[in-house]
């Protein structure tokens, strides 16, 4: 069943049994108002039906209300699933999570209706958030990112979780171990996501100091010298970085690729070649490996050679703008029209690709693109 995201729209089990549900927005009370928006609001003609008349309470931030609503209906509809869950909803968002919690957990892992069982799976981890239990609702959030992937408020509320759980962890690290060179590599790594690349530097020089012998220290601290600046200086010392790291992990297949790039910036092509081939032997699936050394043997022209790697690369990655536009060329160049004007169709199609996004986020977080 497709997920509703947000007011605007009913839960069809709801829409179902109350059929003249409204979808217009209403105001909604401060304490647990994200779990108002989370279902549909139903029209005052149904204020006889107790059940109905707790939802709509619930709706209208009258969550006491609510409760002392949903507990006398459940004194005669004590099977019904609304009221249990709205009421579970209702006694938490007055300061109840700990009562709440057990009927909350109970309709997320008994209910048959996935709208009142993903309500209460999103109340249950904002519950177990607002007493720092990150260990209980981990396996809720992960249950409910399985069966709602594509949700706003599950992807929300995981996020969430994530955070306050990686806020903790580097807490502990800067209180625990200050001195250790961790601290420093956390340091630098947030600075590069703040876009502050020479503090990331400092922080990553200090973290080599104190354990040169570390893996993908240098690593980091070259990808976050090229991002500071492409300056000859700065590719020079980014370079000795990749070189450093290579030294401690010779099969580091993206530190091979990083120090091509510096090459070919440098207009040291058939340096750049050997390290591009070497990185793509290290890691047969690296797609940037694959497109760079196509393009080196499409600039000699041995197209017979450079298509089928870019065919290979566009398989890998399907979105992958650049590697169509060049499989396009080595095409054209081939002699292979009918060829080139499908992939010109294709790059046509493709704006702004996502795997390039990806990959762009990757480079300023330091990272390397999966299975590399």
């Amino acid at each position: 069943m497709p997920a509703t995201s947000g007011i605007t729209q009913p839960l069809p089990s709801v829409a179902a049994q109350y059929p003249h549900a409204l979808t217009e927005p209403r105001p909604k009370g401060a304490v647990f108002c994200l779990f108002a928006a989370f279902t549909s609001l139903l029209t005052p003609a149904f204020a006889q039906d107790p059940v109905a008349k707790g939802i709509e309470e619930f709706h209208e931030g009258k969550y006491e209300a609510a409760r002392i609503t949903l507990e006398q209906a459940l004194k005669h509809k004590s099977g019904d699933a609304h009221a249990r869950t709205f009421l579970a909803l209702s006694r938490a968002a007055t300061g109840g999570c700990d009562v709440a919690s057990n009927d909350l957990y109970d309709a997320f892992t008994n209910n048959q209706d996935p709208g009142l069982r993903r309500l209460a799976g999103l109340a249950l981890v904002q519950c177990h958030l607002s007493h720092d239990r990150i260990d209980a609702a981990v396996p809720v959030a992960l249950a409910l990112e399985r069966d709602f992937p594509s949700d706003p408020d599950v992807l929300y509320q995981a996020a969430r979780l994530h955070m306050k759980a990686w806020n903790d962890v580097v807490f502990q690290m800067f209180q625990k171990t200050p001195a250790s060179y961790r601290v420093n590599q956390i340091s630098a790594e947030i600075f590069e996501i703040q876009g502050r690349y020479a503090d990331a530097v400092a922080e990553y020089r200090k973290a080599i100091e104190k354990n040169p012998a570390a893996i993908n220290l240098h690593f980091r601290l070259g990808r976050a010298l090229v991002l500071q600046s492409h300056s000859p200086s700065a590719l020079t010392a980014a370079r000795r970085e990749f070189e450093a790291e290579l030294q401690l992990n010779p099969n580091d297949a993206v530190a091979e690729y990083e120090i091509g790039q510096i090459l070919v910036a440098e207009n040291k092509p058939h340096e750049a070649a050997p390290r591009f081939e070497r990185a793509l032997t290290l890691s047969p699936d690296f797609g940037e490996a694959l497109l760079a050394v196509a393009k080196i043997h499409a600039d000699a022209r041995h197209y017979d050679e450079a298509i089928p790697l870019l065919e290979r690369a566009i398989k890998l990655q399907p979105a992958n703008e650049s590697a169509h536009y060049n499989l396009m060329i080595a095409y054209r160049n081939a002699g292979r029209t009918a060829d080139a004007q499908r992939e010109k169709a294709e790059v046509d199609k493709l704006k702004r690709p996502p795997s390039g996004e990806f990959t762009e986020f990757l480079k300023k977080l330091g990272e390397k693109a999966p299975n590399q």
